[in-house]
């Protein structure tokens, strides 16, 4: 298969030939670093909750805006600043994120309290905001042809595994630093990833220059943000009220945010082509994919901690199936993109990440032994690397190339609003569980309840893929409209 680096005049889109930057090895391995420094702090506080409770002797609400802060930052961010990065520049916001994201860890590492550690995580997911959907979105500038597919599987696989890893090497600090330590973890690597950056990473590549979308800009991060702590509050008992008024709020915002896309000249987010049937049915993918991911995380680190007495560096390593998986899986999830479709292999992901949480229902009680363990975080990685990559593929390669702020934003929004939707119905299941029954008990009853609707969002996902997104033949034919229409 031809692939050539090409400068940004140049444009050919092919599905014979790839056209790829100058050290294009070096640019992916950049932007694949930049995107573990947001992956890795999204990882790390959940682990230190604990530890950062009794320091501060914290409410359960204030340890629960720790746990989202960062998320919540980066799901209001990211559809904003992907439209100001197609605009004024994709590089500049990326080393501005990366940048940003080194006083974030280090006031969140050394906060002097929890109030100023909340908004250290805020502070940190709206750096990530700037520079994450940056990756993706230069992935599609620089990228096209089978050349793209592989660089996104790596992205795709390669973020997720640094995500697993999170627990891990944050009970490793643990186990001899202080809380704080956690949050330092990303240092080394923002460093390296800001220096490559600002040395390897082409800029002004495929940039637009119709003005941002401003108030709409403002709009989602109202929404965004507002539904975000809607979703992770609604488990939380006796925060009724809360929810109903950040639940108004989102409505409110989100239906001021589309009355604005219709009339906007320039909207931020172009609702004709989220509308599109590849594009729309890639992002609800996307968010039941991403948010098992998240969901058996959630769950098992709890199980294995409560149930299996596993200690917090014990539980951590007990993910590295899940990381390994995702990272051997996605070159071939790539190579299967390109032999069969992206429907495919999303069903094939999906088929996976179902054989994980039936292993999780039928095979995790009290007292097993790893392996039954480490066979559900198999099948849950190997689920995330086969799906994965069509998921995000499938968003970018259905919009214009200077759109593509756009499409990565929504591939963002697929990790923490998927996240955040599955983990806060299984954490009201696993409530129930717990208020049903005493003990360690309680746990083994509530889980077997999320467990079984992790399941359910699996199948309901796996329909929607099944009945909805087009196979190969027509899936090619509606990507060569879509350019077709972009280019006219």
């Amino acid at each position: 298969m031809e692939a050539h680096a090409v400068t940004p005049a140049e444009a050919p889109e092919s599905a014979d030939a790839s056209v790829v930057p100058a050290r294009a090895g070096l640019v992916l391995l950049t932007l694949i670093l930049v995107a573990a420094v947001a992956n890795l702090n999204l990882a790390v506080a959940n682990v230190a909750l604990p530890d950062i409770g009794l320091h501060f002797n914290s409410s359960q609400t204030t340890l629960d805006l720790i746990a989202v802060g960062y998320s919540l930052g980066l799901a209001a961010s990211v559809l904003y600043f992907g439209a100001v990065g197609d605009r004024y520049g994709r590089k500049l916001m990326l080393i501005l994120g990366v940048a940003l994201s080194v006083p974030a860890c280090l006031l969140a590492a050394w906060a002097p309290s929890d109030e100023v550690l909340v908004v250290a995580r805020i502070f940190g997911g709206v750096a990530a905001g700037m520079a994450y959907p940056t990756t993706l979105a230069l992935i599609t500038a620089l990228w096209s042809g089978p050349a793209r597919t592989k660089s996104i599987a790596l992205w795709s696989g390669g973020g997720g595994a640094i995500s697993a890893l999170g627990p891990l090497l944050s009970g490793l600090l643990l186990q001899h630093f202080w809380w704080g330590s956690v949050f330092l973890l990303t240092l080394p690597l923002a460093v390296v990833a800001f220096v490559m950056a600002l040395l390897l990473v082409p800029a002004h590549v495929n940039e637009t220059t119709d003005p941002v979308d401003n108030l709409g800009g403002i709009l989602s991060v109202v929404a965004v943000a507002a539904l975000v702590l809607a979703i992770n509050f609604a488990p939380v008992p006796n925060k009724g009220a809360l929810v109903l008024g950040l639940g108004a709020i989102a409505l409110a915002g989100l239906i001021a945010f589309y009355i604005r896309q219709r009339r906007a000249a320039n909207p931020l987010y172009d609702l004709n082509i989220a509308g599109r049937r590849i594009f729309w049915v890639a992002a609800v993918a996307g968010i039941i994919v991403f948010g098992s991911l998240m969901a058996a995380m959630f769950i098992g680190q709890q199980f294995l901690q409560n149930v299996l007495g596993y200690s917090t560096l014990e539980a951590g390593a007990a993910i590295l199936p899940a990381a390994l998986f995702m990272v051997a899986i996605a070159p071939r999830s790539a190579k299967l993109v390109e032999a069969r479709g992206a429907r495919f292999t999303l069903l094939v992901g999906y088929a996976f990440c179902l054989l994980g949480f039936l292993v999780m229902l039928l095979l995790w009680k009290d007292g097993i032994p790893y392996w039954k363990v480490g066979l559900g975080y198999a099948l849950i990685g190997a689920g995330v690397g086969f799906a994965g990559t069509p998921a995000s593929h499938s968003l970018t390669g259905s919009v214009p190339v200077a759109r593509a702020g756009m499409a990565s934003g929504t591939a963002d929004l697929q990790r923490d609003l998927g996240g955040a939707i599955m983990q806060s119905i299984l954490g009201a299941l696993l409530t129930a569980g717990y208020a049903a029954a005493a003990a360690k008990t309680s746990f083994l009853q509530g889980d077997q309840w999320a467990y079984t609707a992790g399941i359910v969002a699996i199948l309901i996902g796996a329909a929607i893929v099944f009945f909805l997104f087009p196979k190969r033949e027509e899936e090619e034919r509606l990507l060569a409209s879509y350019h077709a229409d972009d280019t006219a």
